[in-house]
């Protein structure tokens, strides 16, 4: 498949990791994005692959003006180039609480260490380079490190990684996990047997909570849901009923000027924020479910 590259020579490691997760929520969605320190100028070099040639205008939008502090910025096509290969070449394992995730290229470095999770780059969110996951991934190791949960739901999974590191942490709960699109529920139930998890973790298709097997008399106590500022806003409603009083809610997903609106609308719900943590220009919600 012949793709179109987009790279990006930046100054700073802070604005190169900004630039690479803003990337990887705008539009149009990049096939891969990776991230490389460059020796020979000093910076640091974004790369990010496209089905067809970005708007650089369009794009200058939706990365909220960090494009303005690029050193240099080219586009180029990129024939017969095994993309997923060159995305993970350039993704190191990640450490967040106590996961650790990497990919299969990483698997020999990693070896058996305590809760590593193998995520590849691929069609479907999370490898916890983006600082959504990273936040989502250490509001549940801080959570689970003081709390027992039972039933339990990845809304909007991805990759899976979170169900997978909800797995690692409570090896007794029921876990299920949901994504809207396909790919992502195939990708996230190839990950979910690759990390020696099947029957763990249930995957499913699904808009929202409409499928018959997130629903039911038992509500959940712990659901996360690291998708978009507007679908989590329509979800609040849903969210309260399918989680019970004093069941926490991680919401992420969010920029951080979004997370006062959405979090307004969860109080609005029945929730109690307990947490936001801010990663690089991304926010993670921690809520409780209040009432009887």
């Amino acid at each position: 498949m012949a793709l179109t590259k987009l790279t990006v020579e930046m100054g700073g490691l802070g604005d190169a990791r900004a630039l690479a997760e803003h990337l990887d929520m705008a539009e149009p969605l990049p096939l891969a994005t990776s991230l490389f320190e460059n020796p020979d100028t000093g910076g640091w070099r974004v790369d990010a692959y496209f089905e067809a040639a970005p708007d650089l205008d369009a794009l200058r939008s939706a990365v909220d003006g960090l494009l303005e502090r690029a050193r240099a910025i080219a586009i180029d096509a990129v024939p017969d180039e095994n993309w997923v290969a060159i995305s993970q070449a350039a993704l190191p394992p990640v450490s967040a609480g106590r996961f650790w995730i990497h990919g299969s290229h990483d698997r020999q470095r990693v070896g058996r260490r305590l809760n590593a999770i193998e995520i590849d780059a691929g069609e479907a969110f999370g490898t916890a380079h983006h600082a959504t996951t990273e936040g989502c991934l250490i509001a549940i190791d801080r959570l689970t490190r003081r709390r027992h949960f039972k039933r339990i739901l990845d809304l909007g999974c991805g990759s899976g990684v979170l169900a997978i590191a909800m797995a690692h942490s409570l090896p007794q709960a029921s876990i299920v996990a949901s994504d809207i699109d396909a790919e992502a529920v195939r990708v996230a139930q190839s990950n979910v047997r690759n990390n020696r998890l099947a029957g763990r973790i249930r995957v499913y298709a699904a808009t929202g909570l409409a499928h018959p097997a997130l629903r039911g008399d038992r509500r959940y106590d712990f659901v996360t849901a690291n998708i978009l500022a507007g679908p989590l806003i329509n979800l609040a409603p849903d969210l309260a009923r399918a989680i019970k009083p004093g069941g926490i809610a991680v919401l992420s997903g969010l920029l951080s000027d979004q997370a006062t609106e959405v979090g307004a609308t969860y109080q609005a719900a029945g929730f109690r924020i307990v947490e936001k943590r801010n990663l690089t220009g991304w926010a993670t919600l921690t809520l409780v479910r209040t009432g009887h």
